[in-house]
C-alpha cells in the first residue's frame, strides 16, 4: 500500500471533515441541547445542496445561494417543529415525516436526481480543487475553518441570551422550564430550525465542494453527525467544559472521523462495507458510557448507602 497516496488524501479528508462538522454541530444542538433525536437532517442536507446549486445555476451570487440554502433548512426545521409541538407527533416520527417529504421537495428543486455545477464556470466558495496550489485565503480548509469559528462564536453568544438559555433549559428539563414560565414548544421549534439551518448550510458547502447535489447525498448523515458528536466528546470531554469548546470538540470529532474513514479506504476495505463501519463506530462510542456505568466498581460511599438502605 502506497503511504504517499494516504498522505496526499489527508487534506481532502480534513476539508470534508470540516464541512461535515457544520452538520454535526447542528446534530449536537438537537441531540445534546434539546435532547431530541431529529432525523430531518438526512433530508435537509440534500435540500441545502440542491437549493444552493440551483440558485447558482440561475445566476445568483454564491453568498446569496448559501443564504437561500440556509433559509430552506430553517423552514424544514420549522415544519418538523410544528409536527412535534402543534400536532403532537413524537419528535423522531416528526423528523421521519419531514425527511420523507423532503425527498419529493428535493427532486422538484433540482428537476432530476442530481444537478452538477462546474467550478470553471461559477465562482464557488469551496471546491475539491481548492485544496492544493491555491492562495491560503482561497484554500477550502482555511475558508471552512473560518466559517466554523464564526458559527461557534455566534452560537455561543446566542445560547447565552435569554432565549438561548430557555432552549437549553427546555432540553434539560421541559417540565421545570414550563414551571418557570418558559414557552417550551416555541423553544423546541427554534432549536430545530437552528439545527436544520446549519445542516442545510453544510449541504450547500458540500455540494460546492464535490461539484454536484444528489438526491442521496444526505442519506446516513445523521450517523456521521452522531459519530462526530460522540467521538469529539470521547476525546475531549474531560478537557472542554465550556459550551463553545464543546462545539469545537464536535468539529474535531468530525475531522477525526473522516481521517479514520480515509485510512479505512486506504487499507482497501470493501467500499460496500463503509456504511456498516460507520454504524459500528457510532454504536461502540454510544455504548462506552453504558459500559462504564455497568462494569465500573461502585464507590465506597455507594456501598455504604446500599447497606444503610
Amino acid at each position: 500500500m502506497d503511504i504517499m497516496a494516504l498522505v496526499n488524501a489527508l487534506p481532502g479528508a480534513v476539508a470534508q471533515g470540516l464541512i461535515w462538522a457544520i452538520m454535526a454541530i447542528g446534530v449536537y444542538i438537537t441531540y445534546r441541547v434539546l435532547d431530541i433525536a431529529d432525523l430531518t437532517v438526512d433530508g435537509t442536507l440534500c435540500t441545502g445542496g440542491a437549493v444552493c446549486v440551483v440558485c447558482m445555476l440561475a445566476g445568483w451570487n454564491v453568498w446569496a445561494s448559501i443564504l437561500a440554502a440556509t433559509c430552506a433548512g430553517l423552514l424544514a426545521g420549522f415544519v418538523t417543529g410544528i409536527f412535534h409541538t402543534f400536532m403532537g407527533i413524537q419528535p423522531i416520527l416528526a423528523g421521519i415525516l419531514t425527511q420523507l417529504a423532503l425527498w419529493s421537495v428535493n427532486l422538484k428543486i433540482m428537476g432530476k436526481a442530481n444537478q452538477a455545477i462546474n467550478v470553471d464556470k461559477y465562482d464557488l466558495l469551496v471546491s475539491l480543487r481548492y485544496i492544493k496550489d491555491v492562495p491560503f485565503y482561497q484554500n477550502t480548509i482555511f475558508v471552512v475553518a473560518i466559517v466554523i469559528a464564526v458559527l461557534i462564536a455566534l452560537l455561543y453568544w446566542f445560547f447565552g441570551t435569554e432565549l438561548g438559555c430557555g432552549i437549553r433549559a427546555t432540553g434539560c428539563n421541559a417540565n421545570m422550564a414550563r414551571a418557570q414560565g418558559i414557552n417550551t414548544n416555541l423553544n423546541k421549534v427554534i432549536g430545530l430550525m437552528v439545527s436544520n439551518g446549519l445542516v442545510a448550510l453544510s449541504g450547500a458547502l458540500l455540494a460546492q465542494y464535490q461539484g454536484f447535489a444528489d438526491i442521496n447525498m444526505g442519506r446516513g448523515s445523521i450517523v456521521i453527525g452522531l459519530a462526530a458528536v460522540i467521538i469529539g466528546e470521547a476525546l475531549l470531554s474531560r478537557v472542554f467544559h465550556n459550551f463553545a469548546l464543546k462545539l469545537l470538540s464536535v468539529a474535531v470529532g468530525s475531522i477525526v472521523y473522516y481521517l479514520v474513514y480515509q485510512v479505512v479506504i486506504w487499507c482497501k476495505v470493501d467500499t460496500d462495507l463503509l456504511k456498516a463501519f460507520s454504524a459500528v463506530v457510532v454504536a461502540i462510542f454510544l455504548a462506552v458510557p453504558y459500559w462504564k456505568r455497568r462494569f465500573t466498581k461502585p464507590t465506597v460511599a455507594a456501598k455504604g448507602g446500599e447497606k444503610n438502605a
